[in-house]
């Protein structure tokens, strides 16, 4: 996990934002704003307007210098926090990270960074943030709204009245409120400013509101369409068990028929004939065993299952398939070939749908056997799954596609039923296999391969 992280480029955007925001004194200097022009101005010709603008610029200054490593702490918690799997990380990442990047600053920069009442105060949002729709807000929106709450606790270090309670203890920010002060404009910056504040954390608390109740209603309505979709599945499904056991009767029938047949007649043409309708009968009567019990299975060769999917998918598409079939043909899987089948056949859909669009769209089936016994995979050329993505494919609805995605869900239980494995390999922009590992056990061959 640690060696995923330190090659996770996500994880080295985030800490270079941080490192921006060290490092933005030596790019945005007081002088490259112009307040210092402006504060000059003041001294010869005291003007409300001009106050007002040093204030704004001072402001800005202060918000883009702390963005950068505002928001990379807090991306970088929450990444942090939901790869480790331990969400106390998404506060306490930005909580050390915070104060440590202003001590930094204080280091080599002349001018103090005073960390106050808006640092103390975003701090305190940034856990709010990630308490608030218990962590169903997204990085990105937290991202967009602790921008405008720190635009907006910037306006604090402005207000004359605040500076007693540890708000605006820069030096800039004392150097303009100390001139409202002598020019008499105390109260009219502080108003302006608090009127600025107000509005911005008015803002940010509707919008985050607003971002987590959407959120809410768009989790209900996908845990919601996975819901009907069981049901309408398990509808169908018992509807299709009802009808399958009703075939066993004119199975039966059709069986005892044959039977008098072979016992009325001594013509060896007749009995061939019979002889087949026996087995077709006797076979049809396996598959509607194993559609009816889950856990019935029966030796199957290899051949025969590929043959099996082939008929019930291969057959119907446009896709062009190939097939690469290591394994010996004649090996014998203990499985139950209808559900295996339908396992495999959701593999091969979502093969088919990697590779949609693509000129050069290749998907093959594949077979190969070792020491531990028989493996059969689906492999395509499609785009790949991110690293972010490759765990949240096994959840149940979720889906690169518009409808909720269960096919690898029904895959996984299939597979646990046979007691083998699933396992996934995947790179961006080349593809992806699918590999279903059948053990040892449920192979049978004298002369199995051992290579």
């Amino acid at each position: 996990m640690w060696k995923q992280l330190l090659y996770s480029k996500s994880i080295w955007i985030k800490i270079a934002s941080i490192v921006i925001g060290i490092t933005m004194p030596l790019w945005l200097s007081i002088e490259q704003t112009g307040i210092d022009a402006l504060m000059e101005t003041l001294e010869t010709d005291p003007d409300g307007s001009t106050l007002m603008l040093a204030a704004f610029g001072l402001v800005m200054l202060n918000t883009i210098r702390a963005l950068p490593h505002y928001i990379g702490a807090l991306l970088l918690g929450d990444e942090l926090g939901r790869r480790l799997e331990r969400p106390w990380l998404k506060i306490a990442v930005p909580f050390a990270i915070i104060p440590l990047v202003y001590a930094i600053i204080n280091g080599y920069n002349s001018i103090n960074y005073h960390f106050g009442g808006p640092a103390i105060i975003l701090l305190l949002s940034i856990a709010v943030l990630h308490l608030l729709g218990k962590g169903q807000l997204r990085p990105i929106y937290k991202a967009f709204i602790l921008a405008q709450l720190l635009f907006g606790f910037q306006w604090l270090d402005t207000i004359t009245y605040l500076t007693a309670f540890g708000f605006g203890g820069g030096e800039l920010s004392l150097l303009v409120k100390t001139t409202a002060e002598q020019l008499g404009f105390e109260q009219a910056i502080s108003l302006y400013s608090f009127l600025f504040f107000a509005f911005f954390i008015s803002n940010a608390t509707v919008l985050a509101v607003y971002l987590t109740v959407a959120e809410q209603k768009t989790r209900m309505r996908q845990d919601l369409d996975i819901a009907r979709l069981d049901m309408v599945e398990s509808r169908s499904g018992r509807e299709a068990l009802h009808l399958v056991h009703d075939l066993k009767t004119p199975l039966s029938l059709m069986e005892g028929l044959n039977s008098l047949i072979q016992m009325k007649t001594e013509d060896r043409e007749i009995l061939q004939y019979t002889n087949k309708i026996s087995s077709s009968i006797q076979a049809t009567s396996d598959m509607v065993s194993e559609i009816l019990y889950h856990e019935k299975k029966n030796w199957c060769s290899l051949k025969t299952f590929i043959e099996y999917v082939r008929a019930n998918k291969l057959s119907e598409s446009e896709t062009m398939y190939t097939f690469d079939l290591a394994a010996d043909e004649e090996l014998e899987i203990y499985i139950n070939k209808i559900r295996m089948t339908r396992a495999l056949v959701n593999l091969i859909d979502n093969a088919g749908d990697a590779v949609e669009g693509k000129a050069d769209a290749k998907v093959t089936i594949a077979t190969k056997e070792n020491r531990q016994g028989v493996s059969v995979g689906v492999q395509d050329n499609g785009h790949g799954i991110s690293k972010e993505n490759i765990n949240k494919i096994w959840s149940a609805g979720y889906s690169t596609k518009s409808h909720p995605g269960v096919g690898l869900t029904f895959v996984k239980n299939v597979v646990k039923e046979h007691d083998a494995e699933l396992t996934i390999e995947s790179r961006k922009g080349i593809g992806t296999t699918f590999w279903i590992h059948l053990p040892k056990e449920r192979v049978r061959d004298e002369n199995i391969n051992h290579g």
